[in-house]
């Protein structure tokens, strides 16, 4: 194995280690959560089915690529590239998606109680099962192509004028109307709620800005400097939370798409497997990263992750 391959093949590795259990463990404390609460929280539902996308990016795509690299098992041919292709961008892409409707429900928490952003986070809660379902179809549809076109690069080694390379599988466009169509639905698919999620990081920033002002006033004039007590502190880990997740999903995603509309612009994309590499570590890389900063910021996770150990530790003990 060349150099080159087996670098491949510990990133994607490396991928795997970090954010398979880091996705599990969000996951499990959630679900713990659910057994001991009966209920989740809107926005810990959305952390859990986000956790629930990571998953499926670093399960499926990195896992299977450390496997074909390292020539354990190879699972891409026509119908693997068709069945991994599909599963990985429409899990990356609600990745996305559930990103930003975590975020918009936070802009919407730090609205004052009576207004109508108040209204619209309970309205939002009530019918948290139909933003999943619709966010569902616009991403299962848009990945949809990927079925048809998607064909194993053992049994295609040459290259087509409208195909694009990604390693083990090739997507062989009709035409270059048909890829140039395929490229600029993914794109505003992935740019319209990077372009949403980040204007209401934007919003909850003036309101964490605003809010840290007044308290230094009530500080200053003596009124005690309460801030909101817990409830406030925990309003404001959220918000920084959600905000540190929009700010990596920016810079991840943002390199990934660029490349994205690389691939799609280039007419002979012979080296485009190495494109298409790099496309996959940075979105992977979101994947594998954010389960560790909810992990880091959320009490509730940290709260049944360390309860499931103590529990481990006393049952040995007995």
């Amino acid at each position: 194995m060349d150099s080159e391959l087996l670098a491949r093949g510990l990133l994607y590795l490396s991928l795997a280690v970090a954010g398979i259990p880091g996705n599990i463990a969000v996951i499990y404390a959630f679900l713990m959560a659910l057994h001991h609460e009966r209920r989740l929280l809107t926005a810990d539902a959305i952390v859990l089915h986000l956790a629930l996308a990571n998953l499926l990016v670093v399960g499926v795509r990195c896992v299977l690529e450390v496997f074909a690299t390292f020539e354990i098992a190879n699972v891409f041919d026509d119908a693997g590239c068709k069945g991994v292709i599909f599963v990985y961008r429409t899990a990356r892409s609600l990745s996305i998606w559930l990103t930003f409707v975590l975020s918009a429900y936070q802009s919407l928490s730090i609205a004052p109680p009576g207004s109508r952003w108040a209204t619209a986070r309970d309205l939002f809660g009530q019918f948290l099962w139909l933003i999943f379902l619709v966010v569902w179809i616009i991403n299962v549809a848009v990945s949809s192509p990927s079925v048809i076109f998607a064909v194993g690069a053992k049994n295609n080694s040459k290259l087509l004028q409208n195909s694009i390379n990604v390693q083990f599988c090739f997507i062989n466009f009709p035409s270059v109307s048909v890829k140039d169509a395929n490229g600029a639905v993914q794109t505003v698919r992935d740019v319209v709620p990077m372009a949403l999620m980040t204007t209401a990081s934007l919003i909850i920033l003036v309101f964490l800005y605003k809010h840290s002002r007044q308290v230094r006033a009530i500080r200053g004039g003596g009124g005690g400097g309460g801030g909101g007590g817990a409830g406030g502190s925990a309003e404001r880990r959220a918000a920084v939370t959600v905000v540190t997740l929009v700010t990596l999903y920016v810079m991840l995603y943002g390199v990934d798409n660029g490349l994205w509309v690389y691939t799609i612009m280039v007419k002979q994309t012979m080296s485009s497997a190495l494109i298409s590499d790099l496309r996959i570590f940075f979105s992977s890389l979101y994947a594998a990263m954010s389960p560790v900063v909810i992990i880091v910021s959320n009490k509730k996770v940290n709260k049944h992750l360390s309860c499931g150990s103590e529990e481990k530790t006393a049952g040995r003990s007995a």
